[in-house]
């Protein structure tokens, strides 16, 4: 289904033109995108960057945080509009881990990410829950903590645990109560509780995180994993031994499962894989460029469906569906392969390095991040179609506003 390559077709021209021109371009759709000092979000003709900040995952707001004296500010900024909410303050100095989508923020004295390495040694992590009202709990939970996402009735806290505490070279995933600030293990698929000794400890890099169109399951993508067991083989005894998988996540039932990739997923550079998934939920699609392999998980399922190859790729790779194409870019090549019609596909080039895909809600624009600027294209051409100019950009991070 997800053969070919097809025929290539080179899209671009001088890159000072696009610049010139793009002080005169507005954007079609609203986007948020990464800057090397925080967000950004692009509305029209208009620029906004926003330190110490992260969004919703449906792109509608942002909560952005600033020192305030020997405290921290917070406050909402919605993305349609651009409004900001009154300014809350914060006893001492935090910096945002996860956000759900109700503006509920879970905050830490210093910045760690899920997916972008680990943190430093640490005996305690000093946790805040807050929102726009103010601070909902003030947790010291005793161990190496990232916050990762929150239950579906916010009544919890997924974190990865580090251990060990002082000298972090593994983790698990865990859930904090927030009432009583106690973490403990999650459920398994049949949604019984992982027995003592059974929880799965990781070694790889956490990739990349992808929440699903309900908002009821979060999917990690995993590399490098050798010797890994899943909480299935610790407790059925067998040996594991898995270089990549996707830890699937489900916010409300508290369960998590792991989706092993064949090989050779994992045997190459984390920045090589990207992920994505379809605008229904129902089909979630793993790439590696080094090798040219594809993998399609049925979600329902759990499982994968199928893997095939298309032409080897370099550079970092980044991935968006739609009901019909799924897009793979790496380095100056985006591939498009038609999901209706096997074995057909295409692709075109860019001038600069991918740095990010996002399609618009009518999947009429295909936006591509590059050095220094946006540009949108056709989805089925490659033609370009528009460029804005973002200085310092480091990567689109996805559509803003209400859908």
């Amino acid at each position: 289904m997800l053969t070919g390559a097809g025929t290539a077709a080179l899209v671009g021209c001088d890159r000072a033109r696009h610049r010139n021109q793009a002080r005169a371009v507005t954007i079609p759709d609203p986007l948020l995108v990464e800057v090397d000092d925080g967000l950004g979000l692009l509305r029209g003709a208009d620029r906004q960057t926003i330190p110490g900040s992260l969004a919703t995952a449906d792109g509608r707001a942002i909560y952005a945080t600033a020192p305030e004296g020997a405290d921290t500010a917070l406050w909402r900024i919605d993305t349609a509009t651009g409004g900001t909410s009154t300014r809350v303050k914060l006893p001492g100095r935090w910096v945002p881990q996860a956000v759900s989508a109700n503006g509920t923020v879970a905050l830490t004295s210093n910045e760690v990410s899920a997916t972008k390495g680990r943190p430093e040694g640490r005996d305690v992590t000093p946790v805040l829950i807050a929102d726009v009202t103010g601070v909902r709990h003030r947790l010291q939970l005793r161990g190496n903590f990232v916050p990762e996402t929150f239950t579906a009735d916010l009544a919890g806290l997924f974190v990865l645990e580090w251990l060990p505490a002082t000298a972090p070279d593994r983790y698990r995933v865990r859930v904090v109560d927030l009432a009583t600030g106690t973490p403990g293990p999650l459920h398994t698929r049949a949604k019984a509780p992982v027995p003592p000794g059974a929880e799965e400890e990781m070694r790889g890099d956490g990739r990349q995180a992808v929440l699903s169109p309900d908002r009821t399951t979060l999917y990690t993508l995993y590399t490098h994993q050798p010797d890994h067991q899943h909480t299935r083989d610790l407790v059925s005894g067998r040996p594991g031994n898995v270089h990549a998988f996707v830890h699937t996540l489900h916010l409300s039932e508290r369960w998590a499962y792991c989706i092993d990739l064949p090989h050779p997923f994992g045997a190459a550079a984390a920045i090589g894989h990207a992920m994505t998934i379809s605008p229904d939920g129902g089909r979630l699609f793993v790439a590696d460029v080094t090798s040219g392999t594809i993998a399609e998980i049925d979600t329902a399922e759990l499982t994968v469906r199928r893997t095939d190859t298309q032409p080897r790729g370099v550079g970092t790779a980044h991935a968006a569906a739609d009901g019909d194409c799924l897009f793979i870019g790496a380095g100056t090549v985006v591939r498009t392969t038609d999901l209706r019609r096997p074995g057909r596909a295409a692709e075109w080039r860019v001038s600069e390095p991918v740095s990010g895909l996002v399609l618009s809600r009518d999947g009429s624009r295909l936006y591509v991040g590059q050095n220094d600027g946006v540009s949108w294209h056709d989805p089925g051409t490659g033609t370009e179609l528009g460029r804005v100019a973002v200085p310092r950009l480091v990567g689109v991070h996805g559509l803003a506003g209400p859908a």
